[in-house]
């Protein structure tokens, strides 16, 4: 019984571990569309299920250490030790897990470095921009407004 109340949990964080890849995918879409409009959407959206995952993950932890109890195991056991002491079918369903999760976190970790990566260069850009936009003015002999000379701007065509 506990081994199926773990197995649901671990379902139900893995759907969420695949809803937060489609949050950061769609929040990736935006950043490299330019379309800026409705990324602070999105990334509420992605803290939203971050929050989500943080309660299942207490879930897990409870049901983990009822199933480890019931296998003789010591308490906080990992899936791996779960997964070899458990009987089959359970055994190959909780490998399963583990690698579902091995494989989702590694693509969400990726995909959240591009993101970082994407909003830093966007921050740049938009930095420089308003920067060059910048006109200092200045007063010349007479007393009257004269703006300073436009300076060379360099422009990077990459981003």
């Amino acid at each position: 019984m506990a081994l199926n109340r773990l197995s649901e949990v671990l379902w139900h964080e893995r759907n969420l571990l695949e809803l937060l890849l489609f949050k950061l995918e769609e929040e990736q879409l935006l950043l490299t569309s330019g379309r800026s409009r409705w990324l602070a959407h999105a990334t509420r959206e992605v803290e939203t299920v971050l929050a989500q995952i943080r309660d299942a993950e207490l879930g897990r932890a409870v049901e983990v250490a009822t199933v480890s109890a019931e296998l003789g195991l010591p308490e906080g056991a990992s899936l791996s030790a779960l997964a070899e002491a458990a009987p089959e079918p359970w055994s190959d369903l909780l490998r399963a897990h583990r690698e579902a999760f091995a494989s989702l976190t590694t693509q969400i970790s990726q995909l959240a470095d591009g993101n970082r990566e994407l909003l830093a260069m966007s921050h740049r850009a938009t930095q420089e921009t308003l920067a060059s936009l910048h006109d200092v003015h200045t007063y010349d002999g007479s007393g009257q407004s004269a703006a300073a000379e436009p300076a060379a701007r360099l422009v990077d065509r990459t981003f």
